[in-house]
């Protein structure tokens, strides 16, 4: 058995670690300019405007379908509004075929590897092409070939089944690490700290990234916790972590590159806190205005980290308000146009609701599954043409 040697002292002397504040990195000012003695990440102009399409693709697309739960269209919907840097930067410094395991805001993902405006619909209106087959909230997305696990409502829970996953990839040795999306809330459940404590002891490839966006729903950050953050959580697990501002595209590039390097060629595990903040709702089921002041969205609305990287693209003429102008019009239109398309298309066959579960359908499902038949033939007005024509056509189960 190995023992950890620690300094040793006579008398009883306590700290609470309140003299020590992990720094945050940055690199980019908001007018686009670098800070003094900061330096760019070496980003090629078409990757970084590929991760800046993908961050107004995100922004366009929530704007449009919160709109859509307004008119009643969508029965629910979560923005990545504010936060689309360090969703987008850190998926942009990783390997594509890295796994991702999000909370439920990190739709921005999927933009960046090209997720199309025809997915996300199909997913949003849980139609016939849904890859969840309708079994799923809206944004709960998913899509095995991007690499990007499927959403679970449950908080917290994606966080020890990343570092499982990266054991797995650990095992397979192909050069692949895991990233883990949680807001500053869900560090606050077991989970985490289960998570973070078998990722150091079996030394796996994954990187916990932690939105702290100041606020779990409704609970602001100084009612969570009383330490600096969550960063300060690592060092309990002996694990590497970073503050980075998260509003900063260049600097979350660059420490999640940084971080995947650890993490895949050392097998390290590590924690990004990234500090920023929703500029919209926690949902659209929740009103912001019943716990924060409009001042304190106007001062982080001064820090959007789209307008951030814009005036940074323009400063190295690489983007200019043309192409602004024209990125937005074909986006809002390409969004209107996708969506009433998805919105007509039929939904899932009513056979699929009892398949991939089992490999056999089991008896007892199977007998269910006829007793609803039965009562859709009851009830045909209250059920979709597809469900009446499958239950009077379908024989004995799936």
């Amino acid at each position: 058995m190995t023992t950890t040697k620690s300094k040793v002292v006579y008398s009883p002397t306590f700290t609470d670690g309140a003299e020590f504040q992990i720094p945050t990195f940055k690199l980019l000012k908001q007018d686009g300019s670098l800070y003094k003695g900061g330096k760019a990440p070496a980003l090629k102009k078409d990757k970084a405007l590929r991760i800046y399409k993908a961050m107004v693709t995100t922004r366009v697309l929530d704007e449009r379908m919160l709109a859509a739960q307004r008119q009643g269209r969508l029965s629910f919907y979560m923005q990545c509004t504010g936060e689309e840097a360090s969703v987008v930067g850190s998926t942009a410094a990783l390997d594509d075929a890295d796994m991702i395991m999000a909370q439920y805001r990190e739709q921005g993902s999927l933009a960046y590897r090209g997720f199309t405006i025809d997915e996300f619909m199909n997913q949003l209106f849980g139609n016939e092409m849904d890859y969840g087959k309708g079994r799923q909230m809206p944004v709960h997305y998913g899509s095995s070939k991007l690499h990007y696990m499927t959403i679970s409502s449950p908080l917290a829970t994606q966080i020890p089944q990343a570092t499982g996953y990266a054991y797995g990839q650990k095992l397979a040795g192909k050069g692949h690490c895991t990233i883990t999306y949680f807001g500053e809330g869900a560090a606050s459940e077991g989970d985490f700290h289960a998570a973070l404590n078998m990722a150091t002891v079996h030394r796996v490839p994954v990187i916990f990234l932690c939105r702290n966006n100041g606020y779990a729903i409704s609970t602001p950050s100084v009612e969570q916790f009383a330490a600096d953050g969550v960063a300060p959580r690592a060092y309990g697990y002996k694990m590497d972590v970073i503050r980075v501002d998260g509003n900063d595209i260049l600097a979350v590039y660059e420490a999640t590159q940084a971080a995947r390097k650890m993490a895949v060629e050392e097998n390290r595990p590590v924690l990004i806190e990234a500090m920023t903040y929703r500029l919209a709702a926690h949902s659209s089921s929740d009103d912001p205005s019943g716990y924060r002041s409009k001042d304190e969205e106007a001062v982080w609305r001064e820090k959007d980290p789209i307008l951030r990287m814009q005036r940074w693209l323009q400063k190295k003429k690489w983007w200019s308000e043309d192409e602004e102008k024209q990125l937005q019009e074909s986006l809002r239109k390409e969004v209107l146009e996708t969506m009433k398309r998805a919105q007509k298309r039929s939904p899932p066959p009513l056979e699929s609701l009892i398949t991939d579960v089992y490999d056999k359908v089991p008896p007892a499902l199977n007998a269910q599954f006829e007793k609803l038949k039965t009562h859709i033939r009851k009830y045909p007005e209250a059920y979709p043409k597809s469900a009446n024509d499958a239950a009077i056509t379908s024989k004995g189960g799936a």
